[in-house]
């Protein structure tokens, strides 16, 4: 067996979040946020640490600075049951961090992306693609090391037996010059959102951004924020599970992170993908009840819990 069943490969930064903000920022002028958190951040991070909460035996590869925020990041990933040995602690580079201002359903961040844009894949301990079930990948246009490594870090993960899976994010300089064509018949699972996708495939209506990519495709599961996701497998029908919604969000930060570590904590578990993909519906309805992407995270009884008596969830 091995130890771990997924490592998370990837960005790792803190979180600055702001809420109840008093309109949008302006040039020139000083606006109030009624609330602010500090966490840990990151789209990977927020993923590991609620696939281990969720149960998952989790580890985290990735580089931080010698400083504050590093020290931050690993006692938060260590505090929520990710191991950590695979972290890589240097000097040369600060630990990113990100201002999120958060607004009901959506958000505008400011990143800075420090020890996390280099990261490649010289940097990775080779082991990492021998002690995993399942290797995550997310926000690949924040990391400049590990996007140009891609596909040889995929090919490695290939040839070792590990499921794969990526979520690109946005793409802050909005080039989107990731190859899809040559990417996706790599991978297990795809797991974009709905605006990600169709800015990827440069689509103005995602059935034509799905159409793009289905030939490519093993599986994909699409987040389509209110309206729940969609799954598409070679072979197969195309599946819609309706969101559980809910009516009083404190959030929506890490939404999709946690969709995406409910959908793999159970595909790393065996579990068909049409259960995989309700349970993610479910662990992203149950991210929105917190402030921050990890806080309603601390078990996964408490999580099925609120999932049961918020949303009507059933296993």
């Amino acid at each position: 067996m091995k130890p771990f069943d997924i490592i998370a490969l990837g960005e790792l930064n803190v979180d600055l979040i702001l809420n109840q903000i008093e309109g949008q920022p302006e040039i020139g002028k000083e606006k109030f946020a009624k609330q602010m958190t500090l966490t840990l951040g990151s789209s990977t991070a927020i993923f590991a640490a609620n696939a281990a909460a969720l149960g998952a035996r989790v580890a985290f590869c990735g580089m931080i600075g010698n400083d504050s925020f590093g020290d931050l990041v690993e006692t938060s990933l260590q505090q929520k049951g990710v191991d950590t040995r695979y972290l890589i602690r240097q000097d040369k580079y600060a630990t990113g961090a990100t201002i999120c201002m958060s607004y009901d359903e959506d958000r505008a961040n400011l990143t800075y992306q420090g020890a996390m844009d280099f990261m490649s894949l010289a940097d990775i301990n080779p082991e990492v693609f021998k002690s995993a079930k399942h290797i995550h990948i997310s926000s690949i246009f924040m990391q400049g090391g590990v996007k140009r490594d891609l596909m040889k870090i995929l090919e490695l993960c290939k040839a070792n037996g590990v499921t794969t899976s990526l979520d690109t994010q946005w793409d802050p300089v909005e080039q989107w010059d990731l190859d899809y064509k040559a990417v996706l018949p790599l991978l297990t699972v795809f797991m974009p959102n709905e605006t990600e996708l169709k800015f990827l495939t440069h689509s103005t209506k995602l059935d034509e951004a799905i159409e793009k990519i289905r030939p490519y495709t093993n599986a994909a599961v699409i987040k389509c924020g209110s309206r729940g996701s969609l799954l598409m497998r070679q072979g197969k029908p195309d599946r819609i599970q309706k969101a559980l919604l809910n009516k009083n969000v404190v959030d929506c930060i890490g939404a999709g992170d946690s969709f995406n570590s409910g959908f793999i904590t159970r595909l790393a578990a065996g579990d068909p993908l049409e259960l995989c993909q309700q349970y993610g519906n479910m662990t992203g309805a149950v991210n929105t009840t917190a402030a921050g992407g990890t806080t309603a995270f601390t078990s996964r009884e408490e999580v099925e819990r609120i999932g049961r008596e918020r949303f009507g969830w059933e296993k």
